[in-house]
């Protein structure tokens, strides 16, 4: 897939990460958009940090323009993901520090921002950001969820798989539905897979090496048990043997004592 370049504006002094604004003091909409918004980043830092060369932002400013920073008009991604960059801690993404923008991004709808999310911001992605790939989802209703890629100049829908997931080729992963409880809500929710399933959150990653743990522990007490089972029937097998040792001993010995009784008769008298 080809994207044009981002072409950024050359303006005098641009300000720097540290001059701008990196929070805006708009809380999420609801519990469950904050929730949501942690569940995707909770489980693809872990995947960034092995990358080692990802960075990934939530609810923070990406700034592109001098005419943007401006006028203000313009507030940042819910998730932005960006490869090919030095991982370290960013109070916003500033795109002529960095040198490019956002590979991906996600939007969290809801009632006051899905037009905006659909329309104005969309262009703003495919036209000044040039995202190569854009997603939204409502946390509220799941069926209501989209993936686009920049191809040329324009965004292209992206057809769900046959399991209803979005790719999501740039990074190599796609986004699925997950039903289950996070954050203590109930609900259907949006994850990050990769071939081999989910990538898991913490708790869970812990929850699967305790498990992992205790099944090693459990098949290192049958090794024991199965030892010891065969230390013991080694043991009887070994009593057995000296009982039947000691028996024929006392056969032999009775049958000796037969033979040299005084009423058997001595066939080799000389």
């Amino acid at each position: 897939m080809s994207v044009p370049a981002l072409q950024i504006p050359v303006l005098p002094r641009l300000p720097t990460e540290d001059d701008l604004p990196y929070e805006d003091g708009i809380p999420m909409e609801s519990a469950r958009h904050f929730a949501q918004l942690e569940l995707l980043i909770q489980t693809l830092l872990p995947w960034a940090i092995a990358r080692g060369d990802v960075a990934v932002g939530g609810n923070q400013f990406v700034y592109f323009s001098g005419a943007q920073v401006r006028g203000r008009q313009f507030r940042g991604p819910d998730i932005y993901v960006v490869t090919g960059v030095r991982r370290r801690e960013r109070k916003s993404w500033v795109v002529w520090e960095e040198g490019k923008g956002p590979d991906a991004v996600v939007e969290l709808l809801s009632e006051s921002t899905a037009a905006f999310d659909k329309g104005e911001k969309r262009l703003v992605y495919q036209d000044q950001l040039r995202v190569p790939a854009y997603y939204w989802f409502d946390p509220f209703n799941p069926e209501d969820r989209a993936g686009f890629v920049l191809r040329g100049n324009r965004y292209r829908p992206l057809m769900r798989d046959v399991d209803g997931s979005l790719p999501v080729a740039v990074l190599g992963l796609k986004l699925v539905l997950w039903e289950g409880e996070f954050d203590g809500i109930a609900a259907t929710w949006l994850r990050w897979a990769d071939r081999d399933g989910l990538l898991p959150l913490p708790v869970e990653v812990a929850s699967r090496r305790a498990a992992a743990s205790e099944t090693r522990a459990a098949a290192e007490r049958l090794r024991a048990d199965a030892e010891q089972a065969r230390a013991e029937t080694e043991r009887m097998r070994a009593q057995t043997e000296r009982e039947r040792a000691e028996q024929a001993e006392q056969e032999l010995a009775r049958l000796r004592a037969l033979l040299a009784g005084p009423g058997n008769p001595n066939p080799r008298k000389g």
